[in-house]
């Protein structure tokens, strides 16, 4: 590893060092290893470790650079491949081991080698051989605004674990996982965070090892094995990624050289209430350095498909889940540098990786989140529905004889539906804190559950925008997901139960092979009918060149014969899914095969089709014409 050159250093003081990962950190080379660290206020920096026997004496650092771009670097014969080490820091009177920011591997906690318990860095480098090129090549990124996008969520500690209740790694999830998602036909895995986190019930959204995947399923190369899997499978890998706050452990980022370094100096910007959380500085060209470089490593050394951004909004506005704040510059609650700075890092991505998703889970009405920085957006790919989710949750958590009070919980959503690139989200966010799970949130009995299910994923389907659904929601998970155990798989041997998931598996089938489905465009959605409010149903249309597809839903238990709809074309229409079907667990009511159809107006379309509606059910039609 060659010294850093001085472009390096004007790029590092100017915020424009966007692959400092192979600058910083451990770097094994002929025999030893060069560390280097950020820690510009620090009186001096030792590596401590496995090779020298941690003594804070042995291996004195170098200052390089002046000023807050001042980092220190050595290089120590006979530190390999394997060792635990950490950078012991000296600010006056304080010294604190702290571990490496840049870490690519760490161990457990428990078996911490230095004087502070905590998470060590493991010195490593990769010698996995990649074979997924053909994938890489297809991947669609932007291209896939107009094609499939079908995500499933997964936390990997608990989407299955053994029989003793202990992990299963990374390798020994891969072909159980490529598997199931193929079968079900989801497009994508989205991971909760795997960056490293000492307090696994965090989930992965606090923090202290941003470039290592965590412990707790393997290493390093086991995650890229397991990446590589789903990529020979066809399935994309988005990760979940969290440049909005990072955990308080004394031993990760926080007051890294005795002071706050890569948090906000303002100690009322500087902790995030709602998760007793730091801030980053996003004002601080090095926190961006840190920032873009950490997005780009997974996207080049993990062949990651994206990064999903977590609590965008918390980093939008100043005042987000504060009682007291402090103005911008302007004076006003908007967060200018950490603006300037998801600018800058989606520019930045896109330019080295024109195939990647970036998404922003962002729930308010900021503008243009999805749209190019060019037309003064934030540049995201696509931005979580998070309005939908709601609106839509009111509405079917309603008791049906009441649903049609609430019909703007269906339909507004559409009032929007094209003001972004939306991704649909049904995510593990609603089904934690005392929330329930996504079965129990419907009213009912288990039949009406399971049948208000199959309706809200049929309508997660046929809505505008591309699809997120979070692990065991598949096939109605009873109870609310915990991190602690795996999900109840074992109601698969019920009827209801496996017959939401084979609803869920037709409805992806279907998704993939329509582009009427796909076409996620003003002209691609037409509504039918909203009006019924008497009968509780609603129908509307999907449309592609070739291709209509009408979705008639039920919203009550009440089976509705010789109902009409109207329909844009004559002929012969076919009924392509019932939700109420025997297979997805229904009662077997409602039309299957061809509808009548007879050449008289109704809901401004020039053709009536007559059908029956399965109770609590949806039908979905596709000319044959």
């Amino acid at each position: 590893m060659p010294k850093v050159s001085a472009f390096d250093l004007h790029l590092w003081g100017q915020g424009r060092l966007f692959e400092a990962h192979h600058t910083f950190g451990a770097h094994p080379n002929r025999g030893g290893t060069w560390f280097r660290v950020w820690a510009p206020r620090a009186d001096s920096v030792s590596v401590i470790g496995d090779f020298n026997d941690w003594n804070s004496g042995a291996n004195p650092m170098q200052p390089k650079g002046v000023g807050m771009e001042r980092f220190w670097e050595l290089y120590v014969r006979g530190a390999s491949e394997g060792q635990k080490y950490k950078f012991s820091i000296r600010r006056g009177s304080r010294t604190i081991d702290k571990s490496d920011p840049f870490a690519r591997e760490m161990e457990p906690p428990a078996f911490g080698g230095s004087a502070l318990e905590g998470l060590s860095g493991v010195i490593t480098s990769s010698n996995f051989v990649w074979d997924d090129d053909e994938w890489m090549t297809k991947r669609k990124g932007p291209d896939s605004l107009s094609g499939a996008v079908s995500m499933y969520e997964v936390h990997l500690g608990s989407w299955q674990r053994k029989e003793d209740g202990g992990f299963f790694t990374y390798r020994e999830l891969a072909k159980p996982l490529a598997e199931y998602v193929r079968e079900m036909g989801f497009t994508h895995v989205e991971f909760m965070p795997v960056q490293e986190h000492p307090f696994y019930g965090s989930w992965g959204y606090q923090t202290v090892g941003p470039f290592a995947p965590t412990f707790r399923y393997g290493t390093p190369d086991d995650f890229r094995y397991l990446i590589n899997h789903l990529h020979a499978n066809d399935i994309g890998v988005i990760l979940d990624w969290v440049p909005a706050h990072f955990a308080t452990d004394p031993q990760g980022l926080c007051m890294f050289d005795g002071e706050p370094l890569f948090e906000y100096k303002d100690p009322v910007m500087r902790h995030h209430p709602d998760w007793g959380t730091l801030v980053f500085d996003y004002s601080n060209p090095q926190v961006q350095n840190y920032l873009v470089s950490n997005a780009l490593y997974w996207l080049e050394e993990f062949h990651v498909d994206g990064l999903r951004f977590d609590a965008v909004a918390s980093m939008l506005y100043r005042d987000y889940s504060r009682k007291k704040w402090t103005r911008n510059a302007l004076g006003g609650r908007e967060n200018l540098e950490a603006v300037a700075f998801l600018k800058l890092i989606n520019e930045t991505v896109f330019s080295s990786f024109p195939t990647a998703m970036m998404i922003a889970e962002e729930s308010t009405a900021w503008p243009g989140v999805s749209h190019p920085t060019y037309s003064g957006g934030l540049g995201f790919l696509y931005k979580w529905n998070m309005g939908w989710m709601h609106d839509t949750f009111q509405f079917f958590k309603e008791d049906p004889v009441n649903r049609k009070y609430h019909y703007h919980g269906f339909t507004f959503p559409l009032v929007y539906a094209w003001s972004e690139n939306y991704l649909l989200s049904l995510s593990h966010d609603e089904v934690v804190h005392g929330k329930g799970s996504l079965f129990g949130k419907m009213p009912g009995d288990d039949w009406q559950k399971a049948a208000n299910i199959r309706l809200l994923f049929a309508h997660l389907m046929g809505h505008p925008g591309k699809k997120l659904l979070f692990m065991g929601m598949e096939f109605g998970q009873g109870r609310e997901w915990s991190h602690d155990r795996g999900l109840d798989w074992w109601l698969l041997d019920k009827d209801i139960h496996r017959g939401i998931r084979e609803w869920m598996k037709a409805l992806n089938h279907l998704y993939r092979s329509s582009m009427a489905l796909q076409n996620d465009v003003p002209a691609g959605f037409e509504w039918v009918d909203y009006g019924d409010t008497a009968n509780t149903t609603a129908s509307y249309m999907r449309k592609a060149i070739g291709e209509t597809l009408v979705l008639v839903f039920n919203f009550t238990p009440v089976p509705r014969t010789s109902y009409e709809v109207g329909l844009p074309l004559g002929g012969p229409w076919e009924v392509i899914l019932n939700s109420d079907e025997f297979r997805f667990g229904g009662s077997g009511l409602g039309s299957t095969g061809l509808v009548t159809t007879h050449k008289s107006p109704i809901h401004s379309q020039p053709t009536t089709g007559v059908l029956d509606l399965p109770p609590l059910g949806v039908v979905v039609l596709r000319s044959t014409t």
